[in-house]
């Protein structure tokens, strides 16, 4: 390495009683500046990271990886065989078929909700979804249910599976009566028709964590679902569980290849797209501004620098009648500015990381858990945005090197040691 690495060497560690102090310590605040940017960076999309694991776990656990309909939603009537032949696919783990709608729920305690209602297979849903590990009360047995001991009727009725919060607005808790009302209503002639009512005994509740699910959703049986949706032997669709979720867009794209109209496949992430989106632009936006940060610092070297060369008018001039190359000199200065920089992402980056190591294992800094989807702070940290972060910040620091270095490299020797 040439000499122009030990001259900036010596520069930053000048200890001259002169306002070269000032400047040195200019430096260090420049560099804890790049230090606590690069750690801020690292923590927030830590963070952003960790939340949206969080969410795409939670959706992914509730939903299947892909769901195989038909157009206009006519329903599968040869479900079983569809079923069958799913099974028997590729990376297919497991498959199972499903019917979905509206509908309005009420309870004996007087709550009325509006609900999506989805009819399961339970042996079959516990292969394509972790619903069963959702359930916190009850069970997802959606069988006939016996009353409760305080219930003034002892018929049996088939069970339900709803939200938490769901029930909380309803009042209900396993074994009360609820009603349904679909929109497959029955018909009663020309422009008119009547709602379809089913009685059905609470069988558990579950808890995804996400509220979007957890108000509004509602479980019966496939047998159930095509009495209430008016849709004997069809069901609306089969959803499918791959081995890796990641596979799903091309699964789905050779699905339909192979199977054509009148069926058609979407993904877990198509069913989510802005959902992930927004969390994409806002890992985005927290990059850009927290930017600002390491920007700040970058702006901190300029200035150091600049009162650098005008401190150092005379050496400079001595290197260049010495016969130094503007370039060796430019170097100099750009060496200088990269040390800061370079350290100062180190040091976040170590920062960073210790800060985020230390949560994953002992979560010490908690969250409401009654408010976000976990107790305690998640944090995922990828090596991708290590190296990105890290760039960046040497990339600016970099680029605030080279006006002040320009500048000394075009200082006349004669009259920087003149001036002198």
């Amino acid at each position: 390495m040439g000499f122009e690495y030990f001259v900036a060497k010596k520069y930053l560690r000048s200890k001259q009683k002169t306002t070269f102090v000032k400047l040195s310590l200019i430096t260090y605040i420049s560099t804890i500046g790049v230090m606590i940017g690069v750690a801020a960076l690292i923590i927030a999309l830590s963070v952003a990271n960790g939340f949206e694991h969080e969410v795409r776990s939670r959706i992914i656990g509730f939903d299947a990886h892909v769901k195989l309909r038909t157009y206009h939603d006519r329903g599968i009537s040869d479900y079983e065989r569809v079923v069958q032949r799913m099974d028997s696919l590729k990376s297919v783990v497991g498959a199972g078929p499903y019917l979905s709608g509206k509908g309005m729920i009420a309870s004996g305690a007087g709550g009325k909700e509006f609900v999506k209602i989805k009819a399961i297979d339970p042996e079959r849903e516990s292969k394509v979804t972790n619903l069963i590990n959702n359930v916190i009360y009850g069970s997802l047995d959606l069988g006939m249910i016996k009353p409760k001991e305080d219930d003034k009727s002892d018929r049996e009725y088939p069970g339900i599976l709803i939200g938490k919060w769901l029930a909380d607005r309803l009042q209900a808790s396993v074994g009360d009566r609820v009603q349904v009302l679909s929109a497959a209503g029955i018909d009663l002639g020309a422009f008119s028709s009547l709602p379809r009512m089913r009685t059905y005994r609470v069988a558990g509740w579950f808890e995804t964590g996400l509220y979007e699910y957890d108000d509004i959703y509602a479980f019966i049986s496939i047998e159930e679902g095509q009495k209430l949706f008016e849709m004997p032997g069809k069901v609306t669709g089969i959803q499918i569980k791959l081995d890796d979720l990641e596979k799903a867009t091309e699964f789905s794209a050779r699905l339909n290849d192979q199977l054509g109209y009148p069926y058609w496949s979407i993904t877990w992430f198509d069913l989510n797209k802005n959902l992930f989106s927004w969390m994409e632009l806002e890992k985005i936006m927290i990059f850009l501004v927290l930017s600002l940060i390491i920007l700040v610092a970058a702006f901190n070297i300029v200035g150091t620098l600049i009162m650098v060369v005008m401190e150092k008018r005379r050496d400079i001039g001595i290197l260049k009648s010495m016969g130094a190359m503007a370039s060796s000199v430019m170097k100099i200065f750009v060496y200088q500015g990269l040390f800061a920089g370079l350290i100062g992402a180190a040091l976040g980056l170590v920062l960073g990381y210790v800060f985020g190591w230390s949560q994953m294992k002992y979560e010490w800094l908690s969250i409401p858990g009654d408010v976000y989807i976990v107790s305690a702070l998640p944090m995922r940290m990828e090596s991708i945005d290590f190296v990105m972060i890290a760039t960046a910040a040497v990339l600016l620091c970099f680029s605030a090197t080279v006006y002040p270095a320009y500048k000394a490299s075009k200082l006349d020797p004669i009259e920087a040691i003149r001036d002198q």
